[in-house]
């Protein structure tokens, strides 16, 4: 337990601290709901069906802005490879890495996300139900992230890959989130969409550790 507390702690302080924290990702977002609104015109009518979509899909893309340096920083200083000769195995360091990165960035974009919506025009009834669903979509966003990491560890352009291999996987949550949010506006039912997200999220949970230090081990060899 000692080096699960140990290696969390560093690893939050890391995702604080690295490239602006959370207040990056959280105005890249932010910065893309104030655009929209702009190139659609400012009709409410014609932003407020797509509010939910259009916070989901900043949503996903800020959350791409500090995985980068996930690993590889890690790579870099060498500090891998005592990780993977530390007294966790490499499936636990993914794991910890991935709730450290939703820690420090997806649950700070999860309370400002309900900031976003409304100001495209989403009902002022739906900010928790926003937030909620947010905050689950964001863990499944860190442990898919942290996989897309891994695979991209030690390759040139690695920002690029990891978009690449991630964006595609970010489809079903922004899917299952979004579709929740316009149900509960259009006065429906969004526990079959949250459950469709709850169950996207355990899968993450469940391969992203497996997947990703099979990742790191190759890229090590």
């Amino acid at each position: 337990m000692r080096a699960v507390r140990v290696l969390f702690g560093r690893e939050l302080s890391l995702a604080w601290g690295g490239g602006g924290g959370p207040l990056l990702a959280c105005g890249f977002m932010l910065c893309l709901t104030a655009i929209l609104p702009l190139a659609a015109g400012g009709d409410p009518r014609v932003l407020a069906p797509a509010a939910s979509g259009a916070t989901w899909m900043a949503l996903a893309l800020a959350s791409l802005l500090s995985l980068e340096r996930l690993f590889e920083r890690d790579l870099e200083d060498g500090a891998l490879d005592l990780l993977a000769l530390g007294p966790l195995p490499l499936e636990a360091t993914v794991a910890i890495k991935a709730l450290a990165q939703w820690l420090a960035t997806g649950l700070p974009l999860a309370i400002a996300a309900p900031i976003a919506a409304l100001a495209l025009g989403q009902p002022a009834h739906l900010i928790g139900l926003t937030a909620a669903a947010a905050a689950l979509g964001g863990l499944g966003f860190a442990f898919t992230g942290a996989l897309g990491a891994a695979l991209a560890l030690g390759a040139r352009r690695g920002g690029l890959l990891i978009a690449v291999v991630v964006l595609p996987l970010f489809i079903p949550p922004v899917v299952f989130g979004a579709g929740a949010l316009t149900r509960a506006a259009d006065g429906g039912d969004p526990l079959s969409a949250l459950a469709l997200l709850a169950a996207y999220v355990l899968f993450a949970m469940v391969v992203a550790p497996v997947a990703g230090a099979a990742a790191i081990r190759n890229a090590q060899g």
